[in-house]
């Protein structure tokens, strides 16, 4: 599996970082974001090491968006939002990366209305997503 030493995803996934899963299996893992958009807001991560969604072979993009539906119908089922949004832009991190975000209205993707979590949060809100 292609890592980079230098990637703050590939050192989450290495265990290297400390952040607050939500879901692992041998292609992903998925965490939350530490400055959410909404509470809520999953990062779906491939453990392979590439910078860009188009980039990926099709068996790795489609891997990717069947694991992200998956943890977008946990989000539904445990938070209960309307909708789960999804967005997919790689700026922030040279590690391509799916946001899922609960919303329940229009204008509820913008990622400047993210805020930083403390670790509290987060662990209260991945205790109720892994249904805890």
């Amino acid at each position: 599996m292609t890592t980079n030493k230098d990637c703050i995803f590939c050192r989450i996934i290495s265990g290297e970082i400390p952040a607050v899963k939500i879901y692992e299996n041998q292609k992903v893992t998925a965490f939350l974001d530490n400055n959410p958009v909404k509470p809520g807001h999953v990062l779906v991560v491939p453990k392979k090491h590439n910078d860009y969604v188009f980039d990926l072979d099709d068996a790795e993009y489609t891997e990717l968006m069947l694991e992200s539906k998956k943890v977008a119908k946990i989000l539904k089922n445990r938070l209960q939002p309307k909708k789960v949004g999804l967005v997919v832009e790689g700026f922030g991190v040279a590690h391509v990366h799916v946001h899922l975000i609960p919303i329940n209205k229009g204008n509820e993707l913008n990622p400047e209305k993210a805020k930083h979590s403390d670790i509290e949060e987060l662990n209260r809100i991945a205790m109720k997503i892994r249904g805890e």
